[in-house]
């Protein structure tokens, strides 16, 4: 590390002739040691190395110095959050703790495929590393790693759902008039979009900046209301009843007339208008979600109107007379989904077509509101078509219904018959099962029945299962003519796919075979079919007689492709080690069709 200098010999006071003297790297100052050792194209394996070489620059890199400081912040940049500004941290410890925590999580995504990512939690690692490691997978190459990233994907929104819960179970343990209704339509929303940048100080800022447009609106018909005074955090409230009304009719105005808010009445049980950041994005939704929103907007300005659990129809309800009245008449009933309208307690029973008692007009807790919005979302997820996102919709919203009232044996049987059908998590349904039988004695039909099922299910899981194992040259094969990874189009219906699996014969039921219709074609179900992931999202089986490949082989946009294969290679998907072991002749039939049709594609050019 030692470099010389040639300098001109000097006298010294005795006249003496000195030598010329060496000058060394370690005998700059330490300010500039520093720079030089943090340029970019320094790794941590040479800062390693270089404070191996002497004391001097085993002290210039020190764990709490700027050399570790800066490898780490370049490596990471997205952890920067989590340290304030010129924190005096070891940097050398917490290099080496997230170079752990990476090496771990990506051993254990890489055989995820064989266990409940449930492990995750057992690395005992910090869990915003873990993290960054998961979003570092996701973001490498988007052709190459597929299966590490499909099964990274999973960690990442259960760590984050996990996440929520603990978040919601918190907001629920507050006192009833600490909670915020948009705080917890955020919450909800987090959880069923875990993957989504979906904060409750963006969501904040959103509401805010309508807020502003009402108080301009107002300013305008009345430049001394006292709304106008109102700052950010302030519990003042507009007492005069007119003041009120000159409120929610600026709210009105800006919400349905100038950013044109309106119901969702053509799409009403899309998920979305249950979630509050795409209801601000598309300036549409639901009754309750329309109704958060605009009773956030009131109680910003002021005025307090509160949530009504109508059925069949959310409102907010608007007090005419001194606070304290429960009389249903001295209240104005305000449709947010209907742009706004006000109502008297005899018009919202015309809204719904028949008569209700008082108590539905009666106003409810945060709690209540956020049953009544997961609630929605469970019915969503049961009207689903029985495919993977509303299966999820239907878990997703179980889990949150289930967190804010967790002894609905409905709920918790309806939970337990879920995971049952869907094969996972047995412990888990074992334990639901048990919380049942405790809370309802009556039901221990329906408990015994799945317990001894689950129990059934957990026993097989226990013996090893060799997979089925499909040759291409079997004797009963020599009729299959694709293999999996090839994309394929779709004569009939001219959808575009992938293959992930095929039969050489229909093994569909014949219930499924009459309804599809397969004796119509040439062939019947006396031909082989295909396992397919389609470029909608859904899987579907086809027979071979309308499939042939694809002219212009493209990327399949299918959430599972990560689950059979490991890479997209332009002309074709590389199956994964998983479905090779199924497969083990296809993919060289793959690469043998992709060549020769390439090869006479040039030919033809």
């Amino acid at each position: 590390m030692a470099t010389s200098v040639a300098r001109e010999g000097h006298l010294s006071v005795n006249g003496i002739t000195c030598e010329p003297q060496a000058k060394k790297l370690t005998d700059l100052p330490t300010e500039l040691l520093e720079h030089i050792l943090c340029f970019p194209v320094l790794k941590h394996v040479d800062i390693c190395n270089v404070s191996c070489c002497c004391k001097r620059l085993h002290d210039v890199c020190h764990g709490r110095g700027k050399v570790w400081g800066h490898q780490y912040k370049r490596r990471w940049p997205r952890l920067q959050k989590y340290y304030r500004q010129n924190e005096c941290c070891n940097w050398l410890r917490e290099y080496r703790t997230r170079h752990r925590v990476g090496i771990q999580i990506r051993r254990t995504v890489e055989s995820v495929s064989k266990r409940f990512f449930t492990e995750i939690e057992s690395l005992g690692a910090p869990e915003h590393f873990c993290e960054d490691e998961l979003l570092f997978i996701l973001n490498s190459d988007k052709r190459k790693s597929l299966t590490l990233k499909y099964y990274a994907k999973k960690i990442l929104y259960f760590l984050r759902q996990q996440n929520i819960l603990r978040s919601l179970k918190t907001f629920l343990e507050q006192p009833a008039e600490q909670q915020s209704a948009l705080e917890g339509a955020v919450l909800v929303d987090q959880y069923c979009n875990p993957l989504a940048d979906v904060t409750l100080e963006s969501i904040s800022a959103q509401v805010d900046e309508i807020t502003d447009k009402v108080k301009k609106m107002l300013r305008i018909k009345n430049p001394s209301h006292p709304s106008l005074r109102i700052t950010q955090g302030d519990c003042f409230v507009v007492e005069d009843l007119e003041l009120q009304r000159q409120v929610l009719s600026a709210i009105n105005s800006v919400l349905y007339e100038q950013l044109q808010y309106k119901g969702n009445e053509f799409d009403y049980y899309n998920p979305l208008n249950s979630y509050i950041h795409q209801v601000l994005l598309r300036h549409t939704g639901i009754p309750i979600s329309l109704s958060i929103l605009y009773m956030t907007l009131a109680r910003k300005l002021g005025v307090q109107v509160e949530p009504v659990n109508f059925p069949n129809h959310f409102l907010l309800r608007w007090c005419q007379k001194p606070r304290g009245s429960e009389d249903i008449y001295d209240f104005i009933y305000t449709d947010a989904f209907g742009k706004g309208k006000q109502l008297t307690a005899k018009e919202c029973e015309y809204l719904i077509g028949h008569q209700v008692t008082a108590d539905y007009y009666s106003a409810i807790s945060t709690t209540e509101v956020l049953l009544r919005m997961v609630g929605n979302l469970l019915n969503i997820g049961k009207r689903g078509e029985g495919n993977e996102k509303s299966y999820q919709l239907l878990r997703d919203s179980l889990d949150l219904y289930l967190t804010i009232n967790p002894d609905n044996v409905q709920y918790l049987l309806l939970q337990a018959r879920l995971y049952f059908h869907l094969g996972i998590w047995p412990e888990k349904v074992l334990d639901i099962l048990q919380h049942i039988q405790a809370l309802d004695p009556s039901q221990h039909g329906a408990v015994g029945y799945l317990v001894q099922h689950t129990l059934e299910h957990i026993q097989h899981k226990k013996l090893p299962v060799e997979p089925e194992v499909k040759r291409q040259g079997a004797a009963e094969h020599l009729e299959v003519q694709y293999s999996v990874g090839l994309i394929m189009k779709h004569k009939r219906s001219g959808y575009n796919c992938v293959i992930y699996g095929w039969d050489p014969k229909c093994t569909m039921s014949q219930e499924w075979i009459t309804t599809m219709r397969v004796n119509q074609l040439s062939n019947g179900a006396n031909q082989p079919f295909y396992n397919v992931l389609v470029q909608d999202g859904t899987c579907r089986y086809a027979a071979q007689e309308n499939l042939e490949p694809h002219s212009e082989p493209l990327e399949i946009g299918h959430p599972e492709v990560g689950r059979y294969f490991s890479e997209f290679s332009n002309t074709h998907y590389v199956a994964n080690e998983e479905l090779q072991t199924r497969y083990p002749d296809d993919m060289v039939k793959t690469l043998s069709m992709v060549q020769e049709k390439h090869e006479t594609k040039v030919i033809h050019c």
